[in-house]
């Protein structure tokens, strides 16, 4: 039998370790000088025979000195290294004791954490396979300041948080290395907080793979290891590149098997190929970052760094990268820095205290959506969010991030009653702290990726989204057009007979169209919450819908700014979307929905092969009105412009039911103008009035015949 040291002859430290209160384990367990001799102490619950084995196999049994669990015995003489060995019920186990290991972290780590300029956190941060002293396991790190434990648990330790108790470093980095934990293990943080309270078990905001919800613990993934997908064709952000975007949520965009979703290698045999044969340039997702409610879209995420495990594990959604790449399809990624759920297993008083949220509920929580809001002014948060970014641009060779709700994060007072909001140190509604995190992040971005980009879901009139920081801008790519998007529905949605009395709303984007790098967004937002789908607001019978649809469509592509969809948009879609099932693909049963797809199909194509079309999208030397003052009819028209000066095309807009006959259009190179597409070809379902596919200019002026409800493009034969 193991002999028992009496209890009371033992120091404070040890204590501290049996009762799970040890800041720095390290301390006190493992390989310790004592009295001349090197001494092992080993914390094992529940073992009840521990041995020390030599590097040369020599054994020495170390004593049971508390019946909780704690040995202490002399190292075999002559060795430097060692096992334990020890016995669990009728089980002998042999195994690395985690506490004779280095640290994880360097100095030069430490440093940079502290300054909150790791760019890396993603390399040093969360679980790690490593090898250390020739042993392979599993490096674990995480920030909690002001804890005072922090034991890492998982399917390693018996999910026992007295077993494996991290040691604290420089600013509050809490780390570990477990031997023989492995890829694929699961595992959580357990944490006491400052007033010795043990908080809920919380996932690894680092992590790089979780469970699939309800459960919540963090996978054990080697990221570096990820295989990276291919570029994407070079140039594809550029702003003379044409840019048009389908936006999906991959959980409802096809289902298979009654109403499961598709995994994210079957996405990648499905998706990057229709969206080719469509003739986007780009997929932008919705939010893929884990998060706990399926409702939420992906707008409340609990792991930043994680792929959801809905559709498969981190290497499929790899790739689904590829294979858009591979198509020559670039991918877009909706990124949420602006504010996080507070589930109890996330974020939110992480460590106890608001580590990641302000304190004050003034600052840190969004009235509307009940969640959190990052505390912008500590510099291990900005340093979490801008890692972010850039481990989704590095690892998985994403080619921009659009930032939800930026708007949000501008405004101290965004959302907010009178009196329920604190002013900025100035007395200002402003978010310095945000504004200045927003152009570190796109600073950083475009420094470390110059071929990525970023876009801006920004709602307000904030001046110079878009425009470089050095030039007092937020640095972002590109602009979500919000005014463009609200103007132009409301518009479309009015019965011909009442649209000469909104004329103005067609007009007044172009006033500011070039303020700022603008994609125009038909987006997920515009299609739920009872706002009915794009066809449902079209007015009219049947064919009037869908003729309205067709003109409208063809207005966004002719239009200046670069395009985005939201799937199901391209089949005119009858019902709101619904994210709980897939799109109603049978409607292209149909000839009016199939026409409204051919429609889409062709509008794509045409801005993508027509210069003048997508070159100067955001110049205002592209773009000269023709027609502004037809209200009576309902017709625009205008010319787009690309860098040749031959390079043109004539856009012309009939937003009434009537046909226009002999309708006069100067216009500037005379000749053969080639009708290149006509929205009311009975092609796409509409009545096919046109110009039988070119008119000559004499005199410098077109007579056209202007189909009803339809746009449309001309262009002078070279």
């Amino acid at each position: 039998m193991p002999r028992a040291k009496p209890m009371p002859k033992l120091p404070a430290e040890a204590y501290a370790i049996i009762e799970g209160r040890h800041s720095d384990p390290f301390h006190y367990l493992g390989l310790h000088p004592e009295g001349g001799k090197s001494v092992v102490r080993a914390f094992l619950p529940e073992a009840t025979n521990v041995e020390a084995v030599g590097e040369h196999g020599e054994v020495a049994p170390l004593d049971r000195v508390h019946d909780s669990g704690l040995f202490i015995g002399p190292l075999p003489n002559g060795s430097k290294h060692y096992q334990l060995r020890a016995k669990f019920g009728n089980n002998v186990v042999e195994f690395e004791d985690a506490y004779r290991f280095p640290p994880i972290l360097t100095d030069f780590d430490l440093y940079l954490l502290g300054e909150g300029t790791h760019q890396r956190l993603y390399d040093k941060l969360g679980a790690h396979p490593m090898r250390l002293e020739g042993v392979d396991g599993i490096g674990f790190v995480v920030l909690a300041p002001n804890a005072r434990r922090v034991s890492v648990i998982g399917d390693f330790n018996f999910w026992d948080g007295r077993r494996h108790p991290m040691r604290v470093r420089g600013s509050g980095y809490w780390e570990l290395f477990i031997p023989h934990a492995k890829t694929g293990d699961h595992y959580k943080f357990e944490i006491i907080g400052p007033h010795g309270h043990l908080l809920p078990l919380k996932s690894d905001p680092l992590a790089f793979a979780s469970e699939l919800r309800p459960k919540t613990a963090s996978i054990v993934f080697d990221e570096a290891r990820l295989a990276r997908p291919r570029p994407a064709p070079d140039g594809i952000n550029a702003l003379s590149a044409p840019m048009s975007i389908y936006e999906v949520h991959l959980g409802s965009w096809r289902r298979k098997n009654g109403n499961e979703w598709l995994t994210y290698r079957e996405l990648a045999e499905q998706l990057p190929a229709y969206a080719r044969d469509m003739g986007f340039t780009h997929l932008e997702f919705l939010p893929v970052s884990e998060h706990p409610f399926d409702g939420s879209w992906g707008y409340q995420p609990t792991g930043l760094y994680a792929p959801t495990s809905r559709f498969g594990p981190p290497d499929d959604f790899a790739t689904l990268v590829d294979a858009c790449h591979r198509e020559g399809i670039g991918v877009l990624l909706d990124w949420v820095p602006g504010h996080f759920p507070d589930d109890p297993h996330g974020l939110g008083h992480f460590d106890g205290t608001s580590l990641y949220e302000h304190a004050n509920p003034l600052q840190g929580r969004h009235l509307d959506w009940g969640t959190l809001i990052y505390n912008y002014g500590r510099t291990e948060v900005t340093n979490f969010l801008v890692s972010n970014a850039l481990f989704w641009l590095e690892r998985y060779a994403i080619d921009g991030l659009r930032v939800d709700a930026v708007a949000s994060m501008l405004y101290l007072d965004y959302s907010r009653p009178p009196d329920a909001w604190i002013p900025n140190q100035y007395g200002g509604r402003e978010n310095i702290e945000a504004i200045d995190f927003l152009r570190r992040f796109n600073t950083e971005v475009f420094a470390r990726f110059p071929q990525a980009t970023t876009a801006a879901e920004e709602s307000t009139a904030w001046p110079q989204v878009s425009r470089p920081v050095e030039f007092g801008g937020l640095g972002f790519g590109y602009k979500w057009n919000m005014g463009w998007m609200h103007d132009t529905l409301n518009y479309i949605s009015k019965d011909p007979i009442y649209r000469k009395h909104h004329h103005g709303e067609i007009l007044f984007g172009l006033h500011y169209a070039f303020s700022e790098n603008f994609i125009l967004p038909l987006s997920h937002d515009e299609v739920v919450h009872g706002k009915r789908s794009i066809l449902g607001r079209m007015p009219g019978d049947e064919w009037q819908r869908f003729a309205n649809l067709r003109a409208y469509y063809s207005f966004m592509f002719g239009h200046p700014g670069k395009k985005l969809l939201f799937m199901g948009a391209e089949i005119a879609q009858s019902r709101e979307w619904n994210h709980d099932q897939s799109l109603d693909w049978h409607l292209l049963e149909y000839k009016y929905h199939s026409g409204i797809q051919a429609l889409i199909r062709d509008l794509n194509r045409l801005y993508r092969a027509v210069p003048a079309l997508h070159q100067m999208d955001c110049d205002q030397a592209g773009f000269e009105w023709l027609i502004t003052d037809d209200a009576n009819r309902n017709v625009f028209a205008w010319l787009r412009k690309g860098f040749d000066e031959h390079a043109r095309c004539l856009v012309i807009v009939n937003f009434s039911p009537n046909v226009y006959r002999n309708y006069r259009v100067r216009v500037p190179l005379g000749g053969k103008w080639k009708e290149v597409l006509n929205s009311d070809s009975a092609h796409y379902g509409g009545s096919n009035v046109g110009n039988i596919g070119e008119v000559h200019a004499e005199s410098g002026e077109l007579r056209l015949t202007i189909p009803p409800l339809a746009a449309i493009f001309l262009v002078p034969e070279s």
